[in-house]
This record gives C-alpha cells, structure tokens and sequence, in this order.
C-alpha cells in the first residue's frame, strides 16, 4: 500500500500493481467443469444451428426472469439489431445520448434513423419530459436503456408511448438480474435485449439474448436470426446468421450455474468500494439501493472536480500509470460521435455533457478481491490528497 505522494507512478514510483487490473474482470468457471462440459459437446459435434445448449440456455434465462420467450443471439449488439428490425417500424426512434455506441448503432443497423435525447440527471437515463419534448412526425419508437442496470422508467415511458402510439423496446444489456417495483428486467416493453459480453454477469464469451412475452415478436425474432429455412416461424425478412454457437450457451450456462455467487461477490465489492471511498471529498461511488434486486456490476464513481482538487480525467490517467484501468463513462457521449454528430449542439444535452466528465467505472469482478479494492482505495485516497500538488507536476509547472 502506498502511503507517501512520492511513491506515486506519475513521481517515478513502481505501479501499484505489476499486471494491469481492468473494469469487468472475466468471472470464469472453474476450469474442471469448463472441460468436462466441452468434452461432452466435442463428442455430441453439434457446434452451431440451435443445438440443445442454446435451447438450454433459452429455457432457463427465461424462466430466471419470468418472461415468456428468450431468443439467443450471437451478441448484444446484434439482439438489439433484430429487435428493433423485428418491430416493422419506419422512421425516427428516441436514443438517449448517454449510452454506449452499440445502442444507436444498432438502430441505425435495423434501417431506422436514430434521435438523441438529453438524460434524467438523477437516473442518468431517458424520462418522460425529455423524451415527449423529442417527439416529432416521424416518431415511431422509444429505446430505453436500464444504464448500471437501473430501470429506465418503464412505467411512464409505457404511458407516454401507449398515448402517443410509439413502440416502446429496452436495452437491457446491464440489467441481468434485476428488478424494477417486484417485475425483473426483461419484461418491460415490447422487448428487451441483454448481453452475454465478458464483461457481464452472466459471461457466455460474448452472446445476446431478446426476451419478450409477445409471441408474434417472438416468432419474428427466432425467423429473423437464422439464414436458413430450416427454422422458420412466420414470413420475416431480411433473415441473417446471428446464432448462437453451442460454444457459446455452454459458457453462458456454466455462468448462469455460478450466478448467485457472482451477485453475492458483487454486492460485497460494491459495499467495500462505498465503505472505502465514503469520506474522500468529491468521491461518491453510486449507490443502487435495496429496493429491488440488483446485480451490482458496475462500481461507478462521481467525480466533483471542484470538490475533489482533480477532474475525473485527471483521476482515470493516475490511475493508469499504476495500472489500475478503468473506464470512462461515456467518453464521448454520442451526440459527439463523428457519425452522429451531425445536426446536434451539445447545448442541447447538458445533463449527458455534465455526466461525462465525471464518470468511471472501478475495476470489479473475480479476479478483484478485497485486498485488490482496498490497495485501489489507498491510490485513490492518496491522489486526492495530494491533487493540487500532482496537477501542477502533470502540467510541468513544478
């Protein structure tokens, strides 16, 4: 643990740690179970094509949410494609401008023209005045976001969108188990669509899932994801390769198997970080309340540069040069994306603008245990402390 400001990287000390801890470590299975559980699919050889892991798979995530149909995908990004394309809409969707580019790529992917619209300052997602100020003409759907697997407003975006006709479909892609007023994400809106990227909690190597308790929708999704006519459900088109591979629902089951540990991980990470950060002025590491489930997989810390002596920016580059990696949130936001940036005056969105030059994400996950949170803490505690002094050595005026 580091304890005086010269033994700091940025003053030519060692890094705090000898190998770079990331944001979202791999939470991976023990390795006994990973090899038994391919040594049955190398001897089944049926790698791809909807083979029973991935119906496997598709049973149990939906019943681990309570929701009617789960449709497999090879990936977030391309759940939320077939999702949006599946609608059969036709014109503008309202996209918050703070998320991840995947969000409005995909609807930019699904043929629909994509509107940014400024966040809640409290949820940091989409709510109803911001987006009933958005709607035009053209409107024909609202994508919600459930950002740190917080709920997007599910109730009064359905109200708004039931009374102005508009679709209403959600990325749930943080929000794996978890809940809003009793109901799991996943059940709200026309659908949902989640991910299975590494860096979530149910880590299948990359994999997406739509769920949705339409059957119709359902049937146009499960069409929709294969090329071939082998699985067909109804008249849908254009078709693509988006399966899952079996490879793929076998990690994403093995996962799902470890789930409650890996939550129960993270509600204790996630309590050692607040525990540990609490009294840092200008340092709050945001909280999820106990309201409803939650999986706690993103630690994510508000930076007050006013109130801390240092920007989040300045912050996250300390942090590097002792190989603590983490990430900033949403760097750019989107309305600054070159391809979406066009038409768009950052005036227009204060609250993203506001938001994205104070938020980062801790690393978190298997391989962060309590004495890697605490030895983060001490960095951070220590480079605050000594904020004033460091800025003036990183802008050569010492």
């Amino acid at each position: 643990m580091k304890l005086q400001a010269n033994e700091l990287a940025c003053l030519g000390g060692a890094p705090a740690f000898a190998e770079p801890l990331h944001v979202a470590q791999l939470n991976l299975p023990p390795w006994e179970r990973v090899e038994a559980t391919f040594r049955h699919l190398f001897a089944r050889r049926q790698y791809a094509n909807h083979g029973p892991l991935v119906r496997e798979l598709e049973q149990r995530f939906a019943r681990l949410l309570g929701v009617e149909h789960a449709i497999c995908v090879v990936n977030g990004t391309v759940a939320l494609m077939l999702l949006a394309r599946a609608l059969e809409l036709k014109g503008e969707v309202i996209v918050p401008a703070f998320s991840f580019p995947a969000t409005v790529q995909a609807v930019s992917w699904a043929g629909l023209t994509p509107v940014l619209c400024d966040v809640d300052p409290d949820t940091h997602s989409l709510g109803p005045k911001g987006v009933a100020a958005r709607i035009g003409p053209a409107t024909v759907g609202i994508l919600g976001v459930h950002l740190w697997g917080r709920a997007c407003a599910p109730g009064p975006l359905a109200e708004l969108a039931d009374r102005q006709g508009l679709a209403l479909f959600f990325d749930a892609c943080h929000g794996i188990a978890c809940a809003h007023g009793g109901r799991w994400l996943g059940n709200f809106g026309a659908g949902e669509a989640f991910s299975f990227h590494a860096t979530k909690v149910i880590n299948g190597m990359e994999g997406g899932c739509v769920t949705t308790n339409d059957a119709r929708l359902a049937a146009r999704l499960r069409t929709l994801r294969s090329f071939h006519d082998g699985e067909t459900f109804c008249d849908a088109a254009p078709r693509m390769n988006a399966k899952m591979s079996e490879a793929q629902a076998a990690m994403a089951l093995l996962s799902l198997d470890e789930l409650p540990d890996n939550l129960a991980a993270n509600r204790r990470r996630h309590a050692a970080y607040r525990a540990c950060l609490g009294d840092i002025p200008g340092i709050r590491v945001l909280e999820y309340g106990d309201a409803d489930p939650h999986n706690h997989q993103y630690v994510v810390l508000d930076v007050d540069a006013a109130a801390a002596g240092l920007s989040r920016d300045a912050l996250f580059e300390l942090l590097e040069m002792e190989n603590v990696l983490c990430r900033r949130y949403f760097h750019p936001p989107l309305h600054r994306l070159h391809t979406y940036r066009a038409g768009y005056d950052p005036r227009d969105f204060p609250v993203t603008e506001h938001l994205s030059t104070r938020l980062m994400q801790l690393p978190s996950g298997q391989a962060v245990g309590p004495a890697n949170v605490e030895r983060v803490c001490g960095l951070i505690r220590l480079i605050q402390a000594h904020g004033p002094e460091l800025k003036k050595r990183r802008m050569g005026t010492s």
